[in-house]
């Protein structure tokens, strides 16, 4: 946290739009907002190294308690010197609650008003995460900004149903900020909006959250399954009730304009496996939406990428080299398409940032917008 103690400090605001423009005090020093944060949801961000996303710029980093709980064990992280030396990054790292496993394993879990019952992914052995599970597991692993336990129900939800899970979820967020009374040196702990596509539970979540006064907060429940216009209500239900002195985050998504869009709602956080998930499809983004390098059409094309980026893969190899590596199955091709996807995302948000820094962010998401929407392509399954 900052020398004044305040977990996050507001810097500039866009007069036609809710972008902000910030600084989130972590134990680990300052991240400048609004920011992309790559998903390393096994202590690792798919295909790449450490040093190679310092070198692209980032300041933090996801891991995922449920994940990281059942392999290795947070006990042995712990015991190894915590997530930071496991996984030799130094830069803060946030960690999900295992919230989200509850929507993504609802096969393999039984909910309890105590917490959540698996069978776990990996050898079916069960395994129970409730808001003090949760918590002890992301201390052991020393994570720098810790979400507090919640239950991400499924879209579409009724009201009766939502309003079920939120009464649980805000007694398991309640327990999960106090659980943290007393602890020295104790990280950020955001709380979660919750209350699926229905507005006044989205407000009376929002409203609650913030009387208990968390270090930041986060819109989850989005990015899982909805249409686009329901995403961005999520936001609009939630926003105007949330401090304005907090750091707001987006749980799991999205495409770059979507990310523009969020940070016109007020967003200040994101994160997003699509960077490094197409990539492994042969699948790069571009100012001009994604581009398959799988495609005949890049055989014999000597241009990189994208012109004037400097991410590796544009500095030194041609569309036909990284689609001949992504058709032979070289690892290098999803490697170097990860750097770049990874940098695209990175290097947006801090044009984002300069931009609601000196007034130009209402132009700069308008002409990228519409020059992305205009060109791109869906991403592959």
């Amino acid at each position: 946290m900052s020398s004044a103690g305040a977990p996050f400090t507001l810097r500039a605001t866009d007069a036609s739009s809710k972008a902000r423009a910030g600084i989130l005090h972590t134990r680990r020093g300052p991240v400048e907002t609004p920011v992309f944060m790559p998903v390393g949801t096994q202590g690792t961000v798919k295909a790449v190294s450490p040093e190679e996303l310092r070198q692209l710029g980032a300041k933090i980093i996801l891991g995922n308690t449920y994940h990281l709980h059942v392999r290795p064990g947070d006990a042995l992280i712990e015991r190894l010197g915590g997530l930071h030396r496991f996984a030799a990054w130094d830069d803060a790292i946030l960690t999900d609650s295992g919230g989200f496993q509850v929507f993504s394993l609802a096969k393999l879990r039984r909910i309890t008003e105590e917490g959540v019952h698996f069978q776990n992914h990996v050898d079916g052995s069960p395994t129970f995460i409730g808001p003090a599970e949760s918590m002890t597991i992301q201390r052991r692993l020393g994570s720098d900004v810790v979400m507090a336990f919640d239950e991400c129900p499924p879209h579409p939800c009724s009201h009766e149903e939502a309003a079920r899970s939120l009464e649980r979820t805000l007694r398991w967020e309640r327990e999960s900020l106090a659980w943290w009374d007393g602890q020295p040196n104790r990280p950020l702990v955001f709380g979660i909006v919750q209350g699926s596509s229905h507005a006044d539970l989205r407000e009376r979540s929002a409203r609650e959250l913030a009387a208990m006064r968390f270090d930041g907060y986060a819109i989850g429940g989005v990015s899982v399954g909805e249409p686009e216009p329901e995403m961005m209500a999520a936001v609009e239900r939630s926003e105007p009730f949330l401090p304005p002195d907090r750091a707001r985050y987006a749980m799991g998504l999205g495409t770059p304009p979507q990310l523009l869009e969020m940070v016109a709602r007020g967003v200040d956080m994101f994160d997003c496996v699509l960077p490094t998930r197409l990539a492994r499809n042969g699948t790069a983004f571009t100012r001009h939406g994604t581009i398959g390098l799988k495609n005949a059409a890049f055989a014999e094309d000597p241009s990189p990428i994208e012109e004037n980026c400097s991410c590796p893969a544009c500095r030194s190899f041609s569309r036909a080299y990284l689609r001949h590596l992504v058709k032979a199955e070289e690892i290098l091709g999803l490697r170097l398409i990860s750097l770049h996807n990874l940098h695209f995302y990175l290097s947006l948000m801090r044009q984002t940032r300069a931009t609601i820094l000196d007034g130009t962010f209402p132009s700069f998401r308008r002409n990228f917008v519409a020059g992305y929407r205009a060109h791109a392509t869906p991403p592959p399954d």
